[in-house]
Order: structure tokens, then sequence, then C-alpha cells
């Protein structure tokens, strides 16, 4: 195996601490060598090998770094990318890429100039629910999809103490958080749409900023639909997925999340399987053939966006988290807030005609 990559973390928050870090440490693909921490030492408590440092000039001024990793908080990500580029690192940037898809734009010129990886971390691509969806979709098991449609939605009545996400600030609200997962999912599955419509709006009474979203893609023969919410106290399905031959529902989350945030090491066996419960329920027809039955759930993992940049970066392998993806994700949350403004259907125009699969 090829020399394992030195990264440094950018931030200590909840992304690095349950969604990095975990998978870092175990990853021999990776040595994980600073974390920034504008004032505590959490992440030495949790990781006594790693060297804390108090701001993105020390860490990307460490000449052993072969890359950072951006977790901090949107309105930092363009300043940190940028100065981690010119740095001559390679970078991983925390959706949402960056607040606006000029920024994005301007990111992607200069990794190109200084030949070094950027890519955006989509982990909800690596989610046993998009798994299976894939799947059963690339083996046309539903036919020409009709209608897709997909919910991340919450019950958080209450607003989140100290959480920027929540503030009104650029770059915050649900539609960046929550909504760049979603646009991401479809536009992997489905490409760039025709045209989109968006109802975004604040439902809760403290509300500073959005926390609500519902996005219409238009494909044509297919639609899209994308859903989310924070006063949805009893969810209903997650996907529900038509196509001329059937159909797929499927409810519950992917465990991962909740794993790491109780302090599971995801390492462990069987890491990433589903409930049977939560697995989806398929209807359609094969060989002339009627199914209906539970279809089980592919294991999730994280980790694997982490071991395929690996691949990319030393073994020169295509990149499969690029940062047009990043952009066109920054992009489509404008148009989304373009069609909300106006109340009506925007064309979907500026987009970077890129490969997902």
């Amino acid at each position: 195996m090829a020399q394992a990559l030195k990264i440094g973390i950018a931030g200590f928050g909840q992304a690095a601490k349950v969604m990095h870090a975990p998978f870092l440490d175990c990853l021999k693909e990776y040595e994980m060598v600073s974390i920034l921490e504008r004032h505590g030492t959490d992440s030495k408590v949790r990781y006594p090998y790693v060297q804390v440092v108090r701001s993105i000039e020390d860490l990307i001024g460490n000449p052993e770094l072969d890359i950072i990793s951006i977790t901090t908080p949107n309105d930092t990500h363009f300043e940190y990318a940028k100065k981690s580029l010119l740095a001559g690192k390679h970078v991983v940037l925390e959706k949402p890429f960056t607040i606006t898809s000029e920024e994005a734009k301007e990111l992607i010129e200069i990794s190109r100039k200084a030949n070094r990886v950027l890519s955006v971390f989509q982990n909800r691509r690596y989610v046993c629910d998009f798994l299976t969806i894939r799947k059963i979709l690339g083996e046309n098991l539903l036919g020409p999809v009709v209608e897709f449609e997909a919910h991340y939605d919450r019950y958080r009545p209450a607003a989140k103490p100290n959480a920027w996400r929540e503030r009104n600030e650029p770059g915050s609200g649900i539609l960046y958080d929550l909504g760049s997962h979603l646009i991401d999912q479809a536009l992997f599955l489905f490409g760039i749409p025709d045209m989109i419509i968006a109802d975004v709006r604040k439902q809760r009474p403290h509300a500073k900023i959005d926390d609500y979203f519902d996005i219409r893609l238009d494909y044509g023969f297919s639609k899209v639909i994308l859903k989310s919410g924070m006063l949805v106290r009893e969810p209903g399905p997650r996907y529900m997925i038509h196509g001329t031959m059937g159909s797929f529902i499927k409810s519950g989350d992917d465990p991962q999340e909740e794993l790491l945030k109780a302090g599971a090491v995801p390492d462990a066996p069987g890491w990433g399987e589903e409930s049977e419960k939560n697995w989806g329920f398929l209807h359609t027809e094969i060989n002339g053939k009627i199914i209906k039955e539970t279809y089980p759930s592919l294991r999730g993992n994280f980790g694997l966006y982490y071991k395929n940049l690996y691949e990319t970066i030393r073994n020169g392998r295509p990149l499969k988290e690029k940062a047009e993806h990043g952009f066109n994700t920054i992009r489509m949350i404008e148009l989304a807030l373009e069609s909300n403004q106006k109340k009506s259907a925007v064309q979907c125009t500026g987009l970077i005609q890129s490969t997902y699969q």
C-alpha cells in the first residue's frame, strides 16, 4: 500500500467529531496530524496523538500535511479552502461547499491552477437507503421513474442553543444544511433538471432563517420532490419512488450518525447494517411475475468517501465527489431561493455538466 495521507482537520465541532475524525482514526490510508480548535483541546482528549493548533494559518503552514479537511461553519468555507489550496494542500470541503456559486467557481479555478484535489464531503451518498436506491434504479427494477420523492425531516420545535445554522446569516438555514444532501442525491440520480419551483419558509414562530422547504424538479418525463422540515413529529416514508413497472417505499434512517454520536467506533463488525424493520418495500413486476416484498438494505459506510478520495490522490483514480458537484448544489440552492422569491418556476441555468456516476 502507498504511503498514508497526512491530514489536518479545520474545526472540531459536531461534523468533525461525528462524521470525519472517527473514520480517519480507523483508516490505514490516513494519519491525523493536526486539528484546528480555536479555544479548547477536545480533539486531544479523544485523539492524544494529534497536535492542536489555533489558526488556519498554523494548520496549513505545516509542511507535513497533504490534505486539509474543512468542517468549520459555512461562512469560513471559501476563505479556508482558498488558503489551503494556495498553500499546496488537497482539500475536503464539508457541504454546503460554499455560500455562493461564484465562490465555488473561484475555488475550482484555484484548485486547477494549483493541481490540487478539491472535493465536497457528501457523506449521504454512503448511507444504506441511498446505496440501495442506486442498486434498484441501476437494475431497472421499477422501470423509468415517473416520480421520486425524498424527505429529510426532523422534529425540533425549539431553537437549538448557540447553533450558527439557526442564525440569520449567509449560508445558514435548512436549505443549505439538509437541502445540500437531498439536492446532491437528486442530481446524482437524475442529472440536471429543466425547471425548479421551490417553497422555502419559516414555520416555527422563533425561526430567524428558513426551517422548511418543498422543492419540485422537472425532468420532463420524471418529477422529483425534495422536502424537509423541523416540525415533523411523526415522519412518513423517507423515500417514495414510482416507475412505470413498480414502486419502492423506504422509511427509517441510516444508523451510522446515531451510533457515531453515541461514541461507536466505525470499524466494528457489521458497521452500517440497517435493522430489517427499516428495510424498504418493493412492489414491481419482473419477467411477468409480480413482486411484493421487503428489499434488503445495503450496508452504509461514510468511510468509503475517504477511501475513494485516497485512491484519487495516491493512485490517480477518478474523483467521485467532485468540486463541480459542490458548485451545482450551491447553484441549485440559489435557483430555489430565486424561485421562492418569484413564486414561480425558473429554468435551471448556469450549472456544470458533470459526470456523477
